[in-house]
């Protein structure tokens, strides 16, 4: 399947976005509309998170993975739990994802359109296949 074919599972795609920055959140707001997505959140603190990923309707997860100094990995968990692909984004790199979610796709603070959108393509894709 080509990269197009892949990014076009982004339009419509609901994104739960997790991020305790504004400006970051905002950015991210911007890109996923530009890509066509719904978002569903944002989440800024760890409760809000918790709730929503066990009560929200989304296709995809975007989780900074320290929010407002609690680590992310209860609320990934239950995203884990749920089947739903993730991505982590940091600004300390794949390197300080935790064991068991090291494998999952990292976006590193501060990341570009195109990586945050071939990133979140390749998620939704391998959640699929």
């Amino acid at each position: 399947m080509s990269v197009d074919s892949n990014e076009d599972r982004l339009s419509g795609a609901r994104v739960l976005v997790v991020e305790d920055e504004a400006a970051i959140s905002m950015l991210l707001e911007d890109m996923l509309l530009d890509f066509g997505c719904e978002i569903v959140g944002p989440a800024a603190r760890l409760a809000t998170a918790l709730e929503m990923a066990r009560n929200e309707s989304f296709t995809v997860a975007i989780l900074d993975v320290n929010v407002a100094g609690e680590p992310i990995y209860p609320v990934a968990e239950l995203i884990a739990e749920r089947n739903l692909p993730i991505v982590f984004s940091t600004g300390y790199g794949g390197a300080g994802i935790r064991e068991p979610f090291r494998d999952r796709p990292v976006v590193q603070k501060p990341f570009s359109q195109a990586d945050l959108k071939r990133t979140l393509a390749a998620a939704i894709a391998g959640a699929e296949g």
